[in-house]
């Protein structure tokens, strides 16, 4: 139905602007994270990946489908997609995350021309104008890492061709916690001894937390994790205390947004916590 606009594979040099955000302390290196969450990575962790895929999408195949993943991050759901039929173009701004998606393409795809990664921001214009439309666009958990979430959210919308599907998860929006943990993520982000202060307390927090629920419920929390979408629980922790830029959404002004730009919903997930709404929008 659309095309994806994989004519060949760019790059746009934010490198240097990431560098200085990250030296700043105004954003994470999420690709180191990413990295080192790629020596976790399984066979089974995949398949629950592509299963996740299967269920929030409600399809069966992702043959003969363009799919978009901004923000790929390690590259499993780029892969996911791929393995699902799709033919898949990936970009993300942290050049470590942009290297990671290439890793996984060499081990399950080498030089395969149906899956396309470029380094570049879902802030650019330009950049986005090349890439053409998709029946898929999936961005889980990026856009409110952005700097500019609306913006980002806007610009990924536009990417979605007519019948076609936006995938995305938002920070739920938490009031007062929200901003609390804001401040967190910034301490995270200052320098080596404000990282070691908050790893140093909130990830025996988190750890005590997991296991005391594992007790009491009798199941590995750790384990429950990992089958919801393929994720590590402890990689998590990491891209939680140190995710900056951080933004939340309420779910009524994700809805509303997606009536404004002609989206009806197709499929949702809800919490009443700190993490995501997840939001399937269909293109009218």
């Amino acid at each position: 139905m659309t095309q994806s606009g994989d004519v060949g594979e760019s790059s746009v040099d934010s490198s240097g602007n990431f560098e200085t955000e990250v030296r700043l302390g105004e954003r994470f290196e999420f690709g180191k994270n990413w990295q080192s969450f790629l020596s976790t990575l399984t066979d089974e962790r995949i398949e629950i990946a592509k299963d996740s895929l299967i269920e929030m999408l409600q399809i069966e195949s992702l043959s003969d489908k363009c799919f978009l993943d901004i923000g790929s991050g390690s590259g499993l759901f780029s892969l996911a997609a791929r393995n699902l039929g799709a033919r898949v173009v990936s970009f993300d701004y942290d050049p470590q995350s942009v290297a990671c998606t290439r890793e996984l393409r060499t081990r399950y795809f080498p030089d395969d021309p149906k899956w396309i990664i470029h380094s570049g921001s879902v802030l650019d214009q330009q950049f986005l104008e090349s890439l053409g439309k998709f029946d898929v666009v999936y961005s889980w958990g990026v856009l409110h890492h952005t700097g500019d979430m609306w913006t980002a959210l806007k610009n990924s919308a536009a990417l979605v061709g007519d019948g076609g599907l936006l995938y995305i998860a938002l920070y739920n929006d938490q009031g007062f916690k929200s901003k609390t943990w804001r401040r967190v993520k910034g301490a995270y982000c200052s320098g080596t001894l404000g990282r070691l202060t908050v790893l140093s307390v909130f990830v025996p927090y988190f750890f005590s937390r997991a296991l005391i629920s594992s007790v009491i419920l009798r199941r590995n929390t750790f384990a429950v994790y990992r089958k919801s979408r393929g994720m590590s629980i402890t990689h998590d922790w990491i891209d939680w205390l140190g995710g900056l830029p951080y933004e939340v959404a309420r779910i009524e002004d994700v809805l509303q947004f997606a009536r404004a730009n002609g989206f009806e919903l197709s499929n949702i997930r809800t919490t009443n916590k700190l993490s995501c709404n997840q939001f399937v929008l269909r293109k009218i």
